[in-house]
């Protein structure tokens, strides 16, 4: 049997590493085969393979790196912790969680989750255009959300621009009830909500009604140029090759834009390109263009979430070596 110490200074520093019911801890028990009990300010840390222990100990130090800088530990951390410290990256713990993006209407401070999600932040602020792909629940729209109201706050952009192509899973906005806004109002619904806790719903009303948060369907950009803008195209996946470079060519002076999408959940007609598959290629390399890929280490939903998009890429290989084969 091999056993480890780590000092704990406070009590709620050990409450918030152990969750409620022990849950966090557990996982790092089951996942690692060890057992961990506190003790008189001190962690213990017992298991059969001594290696397994050290990586117990090293999660646990970089759990107790996140609570001391005021984070509220959950299953999510707990996995993406232990995977860094198999990976050999435990170096890496404090560098996500270190700057506030944005602090949101109820004071909650945004910060990057993953080393990923840090990544595409940094892209924001250091580049003109930038394009987050990955799959759902890698933080892509909401992060691009927070760095715009942060820029605004700022006085480096006097107007948020937030738009989206009314193109979902085949559905069609002419057989939807109501009027022109009550149809698009569901499309842009990820986005009103995000903005709403970022700025407080009447802050949010009020700026919409001055002009400086403005959130359209794609169609409305057409014809305009947009100066001292940040601007936000959301579920870009969903754009014709056309409608792509329609957008990107609405960039005025002053301004800053964010792609956001999801290549593997495409809804046009299997005849159409994918505006952002496109972009992705003709970009490359570009000055003051960045691409960012997040990937499923970077999701930051429940755990399943994980597991489905993991079970979805393992088949999509499969297809595609049976593609091969034929």
């Amino acid at each position: 049997m091999v056993e480890q110490t780590i000092s704990v200074e406070r009590l709620e520093e050990a409450v918030n590493l152990f969750g409620a019911m022990d849950e966090n801890v557990k996982i790092i028990e089951k996942e690692l085969s060890v057992t961990v009990v506190s003790r008189e300010g001190k962690l213990k840390v017992s298991g059969e393979d001594g290696e397994k222990v050290i990586f117990a100990v090293k999660a646990l130090e970089g759990l107790l790196k996140l609570i001391g800088r005021g984070e509220s530990i959950t299953e999510q951390n707990v996995r993406y912790i232990l995977n860094l410290v198999k990976a050999g990256n435990e170096d890496k713990i404090g560098q996500f969680s270190a700057d506030v993006l944005c602090v949101t209407a109820k004071g909650k401070p945004i910060k990057a989750k993953t080393l990923g999600q840090k990544r595409y932040v940094d892209a924001i602020h250091k580049n003109l255009v930038t394009l987050g792909i990955g799959p759902a629940g890698t933080g892509k729209t909401y992060l691009a959300v927070a760095a715009a109201v942060a820029a605004f706050r700022a006085g480096e952009v006097n107007r948020i621009i937030l738009t989206r192509p009314a193109v979902e899973a085949g559905e069609r906005l002419g057989f939807l009830p109501g009027d022109l806004q009550s149809k698009v109002d569901p499309y842009l619904r990820p986005l009103y909500d995000a903005l709403f806790e970022m700025l407080g719903a009447e802050t949010y009303q009020k700026y919409l009604e001055r002009g400086n948060i403005e959130v359209a369907p794609l169609a409305y950009m057409r014809g305009r140029t947009l100066d001292d803008s940040f601007i936000i195209l959301d579920e870009a996946q969903n754009t014709s090759r056309e409608q792509m470079k329609m957008f990107l060519t609405r960039m005025g002076f002053g301004s800053k834009i964010v792609i956001t999408g999801d290549v593997t959940q495409i809804d046009l007609p299997t005849e159409k390109v994918s505006g952002l598959r496109e972009a992705m290629r003709v970009l490359k390399g570009v000055e003051d263009i960045a691409i960012c890929t997040l990937t499923g280490a970077d999701v930051v939903r429940h755990v399943i979430v994980q597991r489905i998009i993991k079970a979805y890429e393992q088949d999509e290989e499969r297809r595609g070596k049976r593609e091969d084969r034929k």
